[in-house]
């Protein structure tokens, strides 16, 4: 069981330092203004490379770097975090790709954390019990868990009622 709480640690903090990797230079006002124009260009391309598809970004590298060189000199020197500079930008509306980062960075936790808590009971069911089920009967209860919701719903007098029945019609 050890082993295996080093093992999710060790996975989250990787997964961590990949997402910092990546948006790292957008988490606050701080390290945003502290990059100079090298860097900001290093970070603007990572992230313009990792959200791209089919030969289109998500943003626009060039505009993005201009658009953040602008920004930095525009922010207040207090510290902001991430959301804050988003409601700025979005106050302001003339920086539509720093929007669209910001956009992506304040949702990605959103679109991880249900498929992560997913994985999470499997992990725990298939620990727990790998050696006394079979496959069919733990993919029931993995679905049990995954779909916790429509479950709390059901109505079990019914169901128990409705098992009784067609036991007492076989005997």
């Amino acid at each position: 069981m050890i082993d295996v709480a080093i093992n999710s640690l060790t996975t989250r903090f990787d997964e961590l330092k990949s997402f910092g990797s990546i948006f790292g230079f957008l988490f606050n006002s701080k390290k945003m203004k502290s990059l100079d124009d090298n860097d900001l260009r290093r970070c603007c391309t990572n992230f313009a490379k990792t959200f791209s598809h089919d030969n289109s970004a998500d943003v626009d590298l060039d505009d993005f770097v201009s658009e953040l060189k602008v920004l930095q000199m525009i922010l207040p020197n207090t510290l902001m975090p991430a959301d804050q500079i988003f409601e700025f930008v979005r106050a302001a509306d003339c920086y539509p790709n720093v929007s669209i980062a910001y956009r992506i960075l304040l949702t990605m936790p959103v679109t991880v954390a249900s498929a992560e808590r997913s994985f999470s009971k499997l992990k725990l069911l298939k620990n727990y019990l790998r050696s006394t089920m079979s496959q069919e009967r733990l993919n029931g209860l993995a679905i049990c868990c995954v779909e916790k919701d429509v479950l709390d719903n059901i109505d079990l007098d019914t169901v128990i009622n409705d098992f009784a029945s067609k036991n007492a019609r076989r005997s």
